[in-house]
């Protein structure tokens, strides 16, 4: 193959790489159409075809593994965020004593919602408590801790 072949080959590979990662939107082959780039330019430079595929190799590599962690994290890929996540970590009050292995209720920006402890220890009504997780519909809370 001469260059004018790669330069064609490695454009194909631009647009076959984008095209698959716009219908997976895993943010895995993004990379490689990158690769795949500073290979054509490489390729227009009239580099040889080992230092090419070699160009296009370690640059997705790097990329894949030093920006995909970054960029995963920045759009939170994977992760759909509900409006339950802003009740973890909000204070409440036990409305109804919560017994060991029975739940109780605890009111929650304005909600009452039944919950437990993960300790099994009894809370009295009109304690403060801090929301540890939700598990079903169900507030896993602990006591506030008096300063």
């Amino acid at each position: 193959m001469d260059n004018e072949q790669m330069i064609l080959f490695w454009i194909v590979a631009i647009v076959l790489f984008s095209i698959i990662e716009g219908i997976t939107l895993g943010l895995a082959t993004i990379w490689f159409a990158a690769g795949a780039f500073i290979a054509v330019l490489a390729a227009i430079l009239n580099f040889s075809i080992p230092v090419q595929i070699g160009l296009f190799i370690v640059v997705s590599l790097a990329l894949l593994a030093f920006t995909r962690p970054i960029v995963v994290k920045h759009l939170r890929v994977g992760r759909h965020k509900t409006n339950l996540d802003v009740i973890i970590d909000s204070m409440g009050i036990v409305t109804k004593d919560i017994e060991p292995f029975k739940v109780g209720q605890v009111k929650v920006n304005g909600q009452i919602w039944t919950a437990t402890t993960e300790d099994k220890n009894t809370i009295t009504k009109d304690t403060k408590v801090k929301v540890i997780r939700i598990e079903g519909v169900k507030l896993i809370v602990k006591t506030l801790e008096e300063e």
